[in-house]
């Protein structure tokens, strides 16, 4: 089961994500290779293309990104975009896939 924490702050406002687990065998699952390809489009899209200031940590089956408090309007759109596209997941993947928020 892979798990998906969206990290809110109190006003609505994203900033940051966490995924942990994997699901069946790697290379051969199409909702892990799914959420780990939007995952690391995301983070790369963040740190490389729009140059947040944003910490990052991944490790195997873990991957954790939280953006500056000074950065949360730039991010807004692609943090958006990912939550959005994990909730899709989820609801054609219940089996192998929840996504969980959290206020910070």
């Amino acid at each position: 089961m892979i798990s998906a924490e969206f990290f809110i702050r109190p006003d609505g406002e994203l900033i940051g994500f966490s995924i942990t687990g994997h699901n069946g065998v790697a290379g051969r699952d199409i909702v892990c290779a799914s959420v780990s390809s939007a995952a690391y489009m995301t983070a790369n899209t963040i740190t490389e293309i729009m140059k947040a200031d944003a910490q990052v940590a991944v490790e195997d089956g873990y991957m954790l990104v939280r953006i500056s408090p000074q950065e949360v309007k730039n991010c807004r759109n692609i943090l958006a975009g990912f939550k959005l596209h994990l909730q899709e997941l989820e609801e054609q993947y219940p089996q192998n896939i929840r996504v969980s928020y959290t206020e910070v």
